[in-house]
Formats: C-alpha cells, structure tokens, sequence
C-alpha cells in the first residue's frame, strides 16, 4: 500500500534520509517541513495519510505540533521520531495521539515496521 507522507524535521539530512528510505518501499513524500509551525500548516494543505515528526524542533515542538494536528483532526496518523534518551517526551508525544515513534539512530526496517503497522490500523 502506497501513502502519501509528510516528513517533518529540522534536520535537512534527517528529512532526506527519510525520503529516501519511504520513497524506496514505493511511498509518496508528499511535503516537508522543518519546524511545527510549518508541520501543521503542511498537514492542513496536503492532508497526508502518515506524518514522520521530529519531536525536538525550533519554534513550536513536534509534540505542540501533533497536539494541534489532533485536535483538527482526531483521525491522524502522526509517528514521532526522537533520539535516544528521550523517553518522557515519547510517552508524552504517544499520550498526544502519536500513534508509534522510531528512536534515532534507526534501521531502515525499523521505519518500514512502524510505517506498514500505522497504515494498517486504517
């Protein structure tokens, strides 16, 4: 099943890393963003099946961001993506209406596993 993607990262080689990885298992990206300001105006024009968010972003948070993204619409699917020893903001982040996250560094696989497990909750 192919999903249109939004990527949200600060981190230009995250977002491409990203891009490459979903593009590569025959997903759309069809946007990106760099901050949670832009992440939630990205969401409201493009209306992507999938977000990948970076939780630690300038600006407005990832969790600021899916929290805004939610309360418009309580159907989305947000996977938040944070670092290694980030484990309060996960739960916070999950509690927000993540539906999963991957931790940085990740496998390719890793990213795919947590993509096709997302799309199938429908």
């Amino acid at each position: 099943m192919s999903l249109k993607i939004l990527i949200v990262d600060d981190a230009l080689f995250m977002r491409n890393l990203l891009r490459g990885v979903l593009e590569g298992a025959g997903h759309q990206v069809v946007g990106e963003a760099g901050d949670g300001a832009a992440a939630v105006a990205r969401y409201r024009s493009l209306r992507p099946d999938l977000v990948m968010m970076d939780i630690v972003m300038p600006d407005k948070t990832g969790i600021e961001a899916l929290r805004e993204i939610m309360a418009e619409d309580p159907g989305a699917r947000v996977v938040m993506c944070s670092a290694l020893g980030q484990d309060a903001l996960v739960m916070e982040a999950v509690q927000g209406g993540a539906r999963d996250f991957i931790v940085k560094p990740f496998k390719d696989e890793q990213v795919l596993e947590v993509v096709a497990r997302v799309a199938g909750e429908g």
